[in-house]
């Protein structure tokens, strides 16, 4: 499946960067409070490279020893690349995915050979452990640790202070062992430093981090949580990505990344964490210890209010002799998750599709903070059938279920393009017959429209062509230019006007 090398590390991910011209390093010093997510914004606005910060300044003005790497998934090239792909194999990796979580039985030797990367993947799940360990190279216990010695970006004006914004954190349920590591959870969850050697971890209620922390809180047991900086790409994107609850996201890695995930046994806490990392921070949750976490500026654009989280207690911090600090921003669109999330759902819609088989076409628009609002194209067949696709998108797949507008569109119209859906509400959709509003439904509780935190409305437009019961009507033509006129016009203005006109086979 893979098209691309190999990237069992972030640093080798860095150097495909460098040969491929997308990585960039700033020599200059650069603040990490506030300057430097003004820097990575302007570069990820303008499409650009990966970004290495060789001298970041720590808010006494100290320059501190450990190079940050920002924008690293800054464009969908990226992102395809850290699944190992270029971006037009996206949607043949989508289609395997969902078969991935489907797969056929097979029939025979012929049937096991055809599905035979299918095979190989799944054997690429079973991670391999290791003694030793490049992110165990130095490792800092009691006293020598000190969260302020990272290069810890505080990104926006009104945040209360340093956010790790990259972390994968890894936890396990209470009645599993450290050797379980296909029941593992990890997450993308941020983190507060509150001082030398505690974080705030801000995990939600229906995340799997939760879930874990819930079973060693009813036990009235700490729970060991390790938390991995500079994750190798595939463990990275495999951690943000909607896997089903009973998959592991670092089982899952491998194949993303063609390979067996390397894991070592961490020095203080019984978990496995990758072998390969820049940094990891290792401790425990007690059942009960909280703190204030943020405000931080969120992907709403707005800071979200200071809530209580669980706290983690660190008892040691183990790293590369050299570290990478690997830090990204979150705020209005365009940032890295949302262009993540453009990838996400493109890999997304085959699954989709094999649960609601109408649909021919999905788009969250990445400036809607990304699946605020969907456009769903679909093949339409019979009257109804434009609320039927939204009630299953809102009801079947949890992943919507924050998602506030569905706008339903025929499969003529092209979902990603705006003037095409406004022409679609302009001439196939009337306000009075063809909204669905939805009170009291599940919402994101940093939603600040929402009347209620966690509650609020749903709206679907059905924007397609109304058939059958739907209107007494007869419905008009649409105008299309005779595809013989069109070949016809191309020809004659490629000789007459060739500046208008784009070259054979572009």
């Amino acid at each position: 499946m893979r098209t691309l090398p190999e990237f069992p590390t972030l640093r080798r991910f860095l150097d495909w960067c460098a040969a491929e011209g997308e990585l960039a390093s700033i020599p200059d010093p650069v603040a990490l409070r506030h300057q430097m997510t003004a820097v990575h914004r302007r570069v990820l606005e303008a499409g650009g490279p990966v970004l290495r910060f060789e001298r970041p300044v720590d808010a006494e003005g100290a320059v501190l020893p450990v190079p940050v790497v920002t924008n690293l998934f800054g464009t969908t090239r990226r992102v395809a690349a850290g699944l190992g792909i270029a971006p037009e194999g996206l949607d043949a990796l989508g289609a395997f995915l969902a078969a991935l979580r489907t797969p056929e039985a097979p029939d025979g030797l012929r049937g096991a050979l055809a599905q035979w990367p299918m095979l190989k993947a799944a054997l690429s799940m079973r991670p391999r452990l290791l003694r030793h360990a490049p992110v165990q190279e130095e490792v800092l216990t009691g006293g020598d640790i000190d969260l302020a010695r990272l290069p810890v970006p505080t990104h926006w004006p009104g945040d209360a202070g340093p956010l790790v914004t990259w972390p994968v954190v890894i936890t396990r349920p209470r009645d599993s062992s450290a050797d379980e590591v296909g029941r593992y959870n990890a997450g993308i969850y941020r983190a507060q430093v509150i001082g030398r050697d505690r974080l705030i971890l801000r995990w939600l209620a229906h995340r799997g981090g939760a879930a874990h922390h819930r079973s060693w809180q009813q036990a009235g047991e700490a729970m060991p949580v390790a938390v991995v900086l500079g994750a190798d790409p595939a463990t990275l994107l495999s951690a943000a990505l909607p896997l089903p609850e009973t998959v592991s996201e670092l089982s899952f890695s491998g194949v993303m990344n063609g390979r067996r995930p390397e894991m070592v046994p961490a020095r203080t806490v019984p978990l496995m964490v990758p072998a390969g990392a820049e940094i990891v921070l290792e401790g425990r949750v007690a059942p009960q210890d909280t703190a204030p976490e943020g405000p931080f500026g969120d992907h709403t654009g707005y800071y979200n209010p200071a809530e209580p989280f669980p706290v983690m207690q660190l008892s040691a911090l183990t790293r590369r002799r050299a570290p990478l600090y690997l830090s990204t921003y979150t705020g209005r669109p365009p940032d890295e998750p949302a262009i993540v999330g453009e990838v996400f759902n493109r890999l997304a819609l085959p699954t989709i599709r094999a649960q609601i088989p109408e649909i021919r076409d999905l788009w969250l628009p990445p400036a809607a903070c990304s699946y605020r609002i969907a456009v769903i194209a679909i093949e339409k067949r019979y009257p109804g059938q434009a609320r039927r696709v939204m009630m299953a998108l809102w009801g079947m797949l949890a992943q919507f279920s924050y998602t506030k507008m569905i706008v339903v569109v025929d499969a003529d119209i092209d979902p990603r393009n705006w003037d095409d859906i406004a022409w679609a509400l302009a001439s196939r959709m009337d306000p009075a017959r063809d909204v669905t509003v939805l009170k009291d439904t599940p919402m994101d509780y940093l939603d600040f429209a929402s009347p209620e935190p966690g509650l609020a409305g749903k709206i679907g437009i059905d924007a397609t062509t109304k058939i059958g019961a739907e209107t007494h009507r007869i419905w008009g033509e649409v105008m299309r230019t005779a595809p013989e006129d069109a070949a016809f016009a191309d020809e004659l203005l490629r000789r007459v006007m060739p500046e208008l006109m784009p070259g054979p086979g572009a």
